[in-house]
């Protein structure tokens, strides 16, 4: 998938989320991420942090590193 799409998603899950506060709702993001997003999104999506994620919202990008990793 296109980088610029999952920012996209990635930034409307975080709009929805940020009423649950800059401390709950890295944790919500991340969890919606693992449960509803396929496992190839969530690498596509970390590689995309990587390398710099520009135009994430603080709170995705804050979520990305919640995310597990495969080693």
């Amino acid at each position: 998938m296109q980088p610029d799409k999952l920012v996209r998603m990635a930034n409307q899950i975080a709009d929805f989320f940020k009423a649950q506060g800059q401390t709950s709702a890295p944790a919500e993001i991340a969890d919606h991420l693992v449960k509803f997003w396929d496992p190839r999104m969530r690498r596509d999506i970390l590689a995309y942090v990587d390398q710099g994620g520009a135009g994430l919202d603080p709170l995705a990008r804050q979520a990305m590193e919640l995310l597990p990793r495969k080693s």
